[in-house]
């Protein structure tokens, strides 16, 4: 099995916690370094002080490298350190600001190269695709730095191989630009969504029911997509490996972009992030306090000790995430406590539950109803918001139990962080790590509800009397489902999960070697 001596990485999330790509990139980033030790290279956008949140600045790293770039006439603004993430890599953050005034000649470019229809872009299209294009550049010039620099007589006989992986199309400009420039370099692209698929979902129409009838270009048109549609499947078709997160998102993949997958990369988790032993007890602890100080705070009353604490968190995407499922589930348990008709009720038959709804830029009022409360967490939980003050992970390990209700969700990372956490999940089987879950063996600690397009009411009712069971499990049943969803997070953890990686590098450097043949020794037709 062929496998790069440097690994080139890129998202719009290293170094800036945005959504779930955050995660999987660094909870992965240890596992790489293992492997390839400082021979990983992260590449994302330079936010100043937002990125030093998570991004320490090393002026001695690449110090060679980092002195003839700045002497060059590039013009792209670059710093190099290290992500604060466990395995710590070397991240190189960089603006590409420079080159706005060169845009309508990279976009011709990009047509004429590779089939791009960037005539229709809009929104953050513009941002997104001038800085793959800056980090391609810089990637040329690090790789040619690194290739010279080799200085055994063994290692300059032997040339080093690449890969250069782009996550989500904001980044596929790299693998265009390294195709025209460094076609040396192997190239992998990863879908976590397809862009149409996320889109069919997100404006109400029914994605699943008429799955194959739909026409990826074609509702491009219709939902006002095309150009970022267009980089996507550009980059799906070029590059030298295609991946997605999943089984279900590979579907779409075949079905909207026009192209199979070369091999699924599910999500896995870097164990590192939880605690053990004593230590988790007392975090444990912790989180409980802080949660029951702000909901006490919140809803203007004491929170009981034994009171269940449930949890939903995501992007704010009220259909694909199951948002409104969440509060409509909410709702039917507030009944179910309230109409409880069991005549010798125990304390726990009419249980305290506190939903915290921690969706960032999510803002309302807090509410009781009769036994179910819900607390609003309208921030991105790195540390310092003004609510806790705690990261998510803080937090989570606090949850009695959690809810995914997706309706759209080609993996679902935060039900895998809530097994991690031994915080027993309910998710659903629109979601890739619900649809994987639901064929191991462990069932008491994840919970998969089936969804489709016509069942909302039963998945909600659904949810609510699972909500309620848990509420009701004895201290003997908790610890099982505890227990179960933990053994879940580790059948995930990346230690089992990144085999499919090193299968990835091997497929693009293979198809990379073909492809250079394919230049040097043009075949006659």
């Amino acid at each position: 099995m062929k496998q790069p001596d440097y690994i080139f990485e890129t998202s719009w999330e290293v170094c800036n916690r945005v959504g779930g790509i955050y995660a999987v990139l660094s909870t992965r980033a240890a596992s790489m370094q293992a492997e390839h030790p400082d021979k990983v290279f992260f590449f994302g956008p330079d936010f100043g002080a937002h990125s030093d949140i998570y991004f320490k600045e090393d002026k001695k790293l690449l110090k060679g490298w980092l002195q003839g770039f700045e002497s060059s006439n590039l013009r792209i603004p670059v710093r190099v350190g290290r992500w604060q993430v466990p395995g710590e890599p070397i991240a190189i953050l960089l603006k590409s600001d420079a080159l706005w005034e060169q845009k309508d000649a990279i976009y011709g470019w990009a047509w004429d190269k590779f089939g791009v229809q960037s005539h229709a872009a809009y929104g953050d299209y513009d941002e997104s695709c001038l800085f793959g294009y800056a980090a391609g550049m810089v990637m040329e010039s690090l790789y040619q730095y690194l290739v010279e620099s080799r200085k055994s007589k063994v290692e300059r006989q032997k040339k080093p191989d690449f890969c250069m992986h782009a996550n989500e199309w904001q980044t596929a400009f790299a693998i265009f630009y390294l195709l025209d420039h460094c076609p040396a370099i192997a190239t992998l692209f990863t879908t976590h969504a397809t862009g149409i698929g996320r889109s069919i979902a997100g404006n109400g129409k029914p994605l699943y029911d008429y799955f194959e009838g739909y026409n990826g270009d074609q509702m491009a048109a219709e939902l006002n997509m095309v150009s970022k549609h267009s980089v996507e499947k550009e980059a799906a078709h070029h590059a030298d490996c295609f991946t997605t997160v999943s089984y279900i998102t590979a579907r779409e993949c075949k079905q909207l972009l026009d192209k199979a997958v070369d091999i699924e990369t599910p999500n896995g988790f870097e164990p590192t992030f939880v605690p053990k032993g004593k230590a988790f007890d007392a975090r444990r602890a912790e989180a409980r306090e802080a949660l029951r100080r702000v909901a006490g705070e919140q809803l203007g009353g004491v929170v009981p000790e034994n009171a269940l604490f449930v949890c939903i968190s995501g992007r704010q995407e009220w259909k694909n995430k199951g948002i409104d499922v969440f509060f409509t589930a909410m709702d039917k348990l507030a009944q179910k406590i309230y109409h409880s008709p069991l005549p010798n009720q125990q304390p726990m038959d009419k249980p305290e539950v506190v939903a915290f709804v921690m969706i960032p830029y999510l803002d309302r009022a807090p509410v009781r109803n009769g036994n179910v409360s819900i607390v609003y967490v309208p921030y991105y939980l790195d540390g310092h918001d003004p609510l806790f003050g705690k990261t998510y992970y803080d937090l989570l390990i606090g949850m009695d139990v959690t809810v995914f209700p997706s309706y759209y969700e080609p993996w679902g990372y935060t039900p895998l962080e809530s097994c991690a956490f031994h915080v027993p999940t309910i998710t659903t089987s629109l979601a890739g790590f619900g649809e994987w879950a639901a064929r191991q063996k462990e069932r008491y600690g994840v919970i998969v509800i089936d969804r489709n397009d016509s069942n909302y009411n039963e998945v909600a009712d659904r949810i609510a009397d699972d909500v309620l069971r848990f509420a009701r499990l004895t201290p003997e049943e908790t610890a099982r489902a505890r227990k179960e969803a933990a053994a879940v997070a580790q059948k995930a953890d990346w230690k089992h999960f990144f085999k499919y990686y090193r299968q990835a590098y091997d497929i693009a450097l293979r198809k990379r070697d073909q492809r250079i043949d394919e230049i040097q020794n043009p075949r006659l037709l």
